[in-house]
């Protein structure tokens, strides 16, 4: 559980920074806000599935009105998320969820892959937003594991 309460920490972190770099770029890509978007609404898709709820009120590619919303989305998933991994026994990651996904296909996974999933999907889709910065001329921001942590 350490490994994995370190991982979400640094998702946490991330998050906020990756938000931090589009708003000190200044650029009006809606298409970079969507997707820093969908991250925030997978990560609360994931945790509701973890929670036993259903998904399908989520739509993972939507617009995002605001840098300030989607801030908000972190910010309350970090929150439900600490709740969630604190609960949570290490007997427990290797328990099946049944869920089904977004088209309506049921599939079972592991607790322990589904954080994992949760983890890696964010990191990819940051260093796609980074990149998109620099093409941009806008100075991506580093959110790599390692940095956090040095911290």
């Amino acid at each position: 559980m350490k490994t994995i309460k370190r991982m979400m920490d640094h998702m946490y972190w991330a998050d906020k920074r990756i938000l931090e770099a589009l708003e000190m770029s200044n650029m009006q890509n809606m298409e970079l806000l969507k997707l820093a978007r969908h991250v925030a609404v997978a990560e609360q898709v994931w945790l509701s599935r973890l929670q036993g709820k259903g998904s399908a009120q989520f739509s993972l590619w939507e617009q995002a009105e605001s840098l300030s919303e989607i801030q908000s989305m972190f910010e309350e998933n970090a929150k439900q998320y600490r709740l969630y991994i604190e609960a949570l026994e290490e007997s427990k990651l290797d328990e099946m969820v049944n869920y089904t996904n977004q088209s309506g296909t049921p599939f079972q996974t592991s607790v322990r892959d589904i954080l994992s999933q949760v983890l890696l999907h964010g990191q990819y889709h940051r260093g796609q937003i980074n990149r998109a910065l620099r093409i941009e001329s806008a100075e991506p921001i580093q959110v790599d594991y390692i940095t956090f942590a040095r911290l």
